[in-house]
């Protein structure tokens, strides 16, 4: 993939304003009395490849274009050097179909998936662990700098997530300033869309870092090294599973980054430690998401 030293147009934002994400439901409080709050929509978009139906997935409905080629990639039904001829998506249906200039035939491989420990259905297949074990990560490096500048302004943006809930953000970023910013029921989801987006618009991953809301599982990391990202970051917490696959890949995993705090777990040497502490602010109580009191 050719090297870009901006982002490509379209960037993508969350969007909290549009109404086709979420829905007003009437309701009662613990005092008895009558409320109206916002929950996100969950639509079934099934994926074809080809001819071949590939998957049903629950997700908001934005970008079904780059959720549809993200989670190809993602689980190696389509490589970076295949030639994709057409996206099509029919919002009336709600089905994306995924045409390339080769033949296509993944049966045997959908009889093989697995329940990961995603939220909704994240899935994950057998072959995706030798996939990224040969994988050599770029040599890049993490600023603490450029984290703190990050997770601030991540967590001050509009989203999704502080007008409804009950939602997972990924973004993208390079040298501590978003790129791509997407959102979903589901974490697996907003990061195939950022695997997507990257994919058409031929972003180098060298250089970026990937910040998630959710947990850094083993399907997290699998996910971040397919797309030759060196550096995952989340505001929650590790599973055991994800650091050994992390350590074992080289990955830089970086967690629970909150306010002036955060651990690392694996890839510790890429971070290099410039800024003073007395400078950064505590997380703001508004400002607080997932993950806060524990490590959803």
């Amino acid at each position: 993939m050719m090297k870009i030293e901006k982002p490509p147009a379209p960037l993508i934002v969350p969007s909290p304003d549009d109404s086709r994400l979420t829905r007003l439901v009437t309701g009662t409080d613990q005092t008895g009395a009558n409320v109206d709050i916002k929950v996100p929509m969950e639509r079934p978009l099934t994926l074809y490849l080809n001819a071949q139906e590939i998957v049903t997935m629950m997700t908001i409905g934005d970008h079904p274009e780059y959720l549809a080629l993200g989670y190809l990639l993602n689980q190696n039904m389509l490589k970076y050097d295949d030639v994709v001829t057409e996206v099509e998506y029919d919002d009336d249906l709600q089905v994306v179909v995924v045409r390339t200039g080769h033949h296509t035939n993944f049966e045997h491989k959908l009889k093989k998936r697995t329940q990961t420990s995603g939220c909704a259905q994240g899935t994950a297949f057998g072959d995706l662990l030798e996939a990224v074990e040969s994988v050599e990560l770029p040599q890049a490096e993490l600023r603490t700098s450029w984290l703190y500048r990050m997770t601030h302004t991540i967590n001050t943006m509009p989203s999704l997530y502080l007008e409804a809930g009950a939602i997972h953000g990924c973004v993208l970023c390079r040298e501590g300033e978003p790129l791509c910013y997407t959102e979903d029921v589901g974490r697996h989801n907003a990061v195939d869309k950022i695997a997507g987006w990257m994919y058409r618009h031929g972003v180098d991953p060298a250089d970026k870092i990937l910040y998630t809301t959710g947990r850094l599982t083993s399907e997290m990391v699998i996910k971040t090294v397919r797309m030759g990202i060196p550096i995952l970051v989340s505001r929650s917490g590790f599973t055991a599973w994800g650091v050994d696959l992390a350590r074992q890949v080289g990955l830089t995993l970086v967690g629970r980054t909150r306010g002036k705090r955060f651990i690392a777990l694996s890839g510790e040497q890429r971070i290099v430690y410039d800024q003073n502490l007395a400078y950064v602010e505590d997380e703001s109580a508004r400002h607080q998401r997932k993950g806060e009191g524990g490590d959803d």
